[in-house]
């Protein structure tokens, strides 16, 4: 993903979840996604979705059942 998209989007995110930790890095080998980290802990994964001559990204993320058992 490009940087200028990455920055855009985390810009985005900071101000939608009000949390200036948040970062949007893009992956070296891959053109069409980009990594989520709140901190320095990976949060998720966004994808670039082109259809139809639209553009939207996905913000995928997992919670685990051990993460959980923290809270």
């Amino acid at each position: 993903m490009e940087k200028k998209d990455c920055e855009r989007i985390q810009t985005y995110m900071r101000r939608l979840f009000s949390n200036t930790q948040l970062r949007v890095v893009g992956r070296p080998k891959k053109k069409d996604s980009a990594e989520v980290y709140l901190g320095d802990e990976f949060i998720g994964v966004l994808f670039e979705d082109k259809e139809d001559g639209d553009l939207s990204y996905n913000f995928q993320m997992a919670i685990l059942d051990t993460d959980l058992e923290e809270v």
